[in-house]
């Protein structure tokens, strides 16, 4: 890791900068995957699918059969587990359910809001070097909960064509709809469009790399919404003389083995500590069975060391972490004054994989500085709010001066009109 120390403010930007390509370096790739998808559907997700998967899938969803023999694979201890996590994930996104809002805000003129869910729901689950079967918990769960009525699943195929068999299960528990064997640009691209065999969904979510990330916003231009452009995995840790430098190390790695274009950050106002998880880094690192992985996110990453606190917040508020990990005596601080991070992690026994696996926490999170202004997934992102209002003749008569005045002054006179023509109707009736 790149050890930096009291680096200036104006360096903080290149000193911070994340080790992904350019939009521009990856976008003719996936346009013209998405072109190829449009005008011949299923031919072409199976020709990307042998080309970037190396496999030939004669039938791309998941049959019963399928399912019924993943499950059957899965042994009893990991289907507790993940039944312990659904617990958990439904219990905190249950919790985020709310009332209709209801409003008389002046007489005679009600309005209200209702949120409703949305319909067709996508979800990318990545399956290559890491099959992401927490992920199916952290997107179908808060799904079903928010009451989307289709639910449709996409995951790349292994060597065999088999989708893995945890993802079955877990989008089986789940309630998932319709499981598809389909990765890459090309299953966004099936959702985004529609084929035959891949339904068209209203919104995408979930993970995936940096190919994955530009095809979901190059979906927003067809009209499917996205949960946000999450890429790469990221970590900063802030910590002091009262962190453990193996907890830190251990934390660091856990999200430099996802993939080699992951990035973490050591923020810390104690150059000892700093030294020790250096060391602690590699001598876990030389065991883990993605070393490879590791290593190269590594390589991205830095060890930063600053005078103080104000200066530590300063810097992470400006990178946006998507998790950040805070561990130092004065606690508070961080937790008061954090700005932009996409999860909080708190205390020397809160590791980062909780939140990944079973504290019941969302794990789909803003990544590229977007926790700046995206928020993590939650049960409101499965839902729209729609807004509703009933005005009596008492109502249009308190507002209808102030609608007509406005209108004018726009210059739109049938807005006018359409409130003077009741305003007139009341009047007539008041006559007679």
């Amino acid at each position: 890791m790149n050890k930096i120390y009291n680096p200036k403010p104006e360096t903080w930007s290149v000193i911070l900068e994340r080790p992904t390509q350019t939009v521009d370096d990856i976008e003719a790739t996936v346009k013209g995957i998405f072109k190829e998808v449009q005008s011949k559907g299923d031919s072409a997700v199976s020709k990307y699918t042998s080309l970037f998967d190396g496999v030939a899938v004669d039938q791309l969803e998941v049959s019963q059969a399928e399912i019924t023999t993943a499950i059957a694979s899965i042994s009893a201890e990991l289907k507790q587990a993940i039944q312990l996590a659904k617990s958990n994930i439904e219990k905190f996104h249950a919790a985020q359910k709310t009332n209709p809002v209801s409003v008389e805000t002046i007489e005679g003129v009600n309005c209200w809001q209702e949120k409703r869910p949305i319909q067709k729901i996508g979800l990318y689950i990545p399956g290559g070097t890491a099959p992401l079967f927490s992920t199916v918990l952290m997107l179908a769960v808060p799904a079903n909960l928010a009451g989307c009525s289709e639910i449709v699943l996409c995951s790349p195929p292994d060597k065999q064509g088999n989708i893995n068999p945890a993802i079955l299960y877990a989008a089986n528990l789940c309630g998932v709809t319709r499981i598809l064997k389909v990765g890459g640009i090309q299953a966004i691209a099936g959702m985004t469009f529609g084929t035959v065999s891949i339904p068209k969904v209203y919104k995408i979510f979930g993970p995936g790399n940096q190919f994955v990330t530009v095809a979901k916003q190059l979906a927003t231009q067809f009209g499917v919404a996205i949960d946000m452009p999450a890429g790469p995995s990221e970590l900063l840790i802030v910590a002091d003389d009262t962190a453990v430098p193996a907890f830190v190390a251990s934390d660091l790695l856990s999200q430099a083995e996802h993939g080699t274009d992951s990035q973490v950050i050591l923020v810390s106002t104690s150059k000892a500590l700093i030294d020790a998880v250096e060391l602690e880094i590699q001598s876990q690192m030389a065991v883990l069975p993605r070393k490879a992985i590791a290593e190269k996110a590594i390589a991205n990453s830095k060890l930063i060391f600053v005078e103080n606190n104000t200066t530590a917040l300063e810097l992470i508020n400006e990178y946006g972490p998507e998790h950040f990990i805070i561990c130092t005596k004065d606690e508070s601080f961080y937790i008061d004054n954090i700005a932009n991070a996409g999860s909080v992690f708190i205390g020397n026994y809160t590791p980062e994989s909780a939140g990944d696996y079973a504290s019941g926490t969302n794990h789909t999170l803003p990544t590229n500085g977007y926790a700046k202004n995206y928020s993590g997934v939650n049960l409101d992102s499965f839902t729209k709010g729609m807004t509703f209002q009933k005005i009596s003749p008492i109502g249009i008569q308190n507002i209808g001066s102030a609608i007509e005045i406005m209108a004018e002054a726009e210059g739109l006179q049938a807005h006018k009109n359409a409130v003077t023509l009741r305003l007139n109707q009341i009047e007539k009736e008041n006559r007679v």
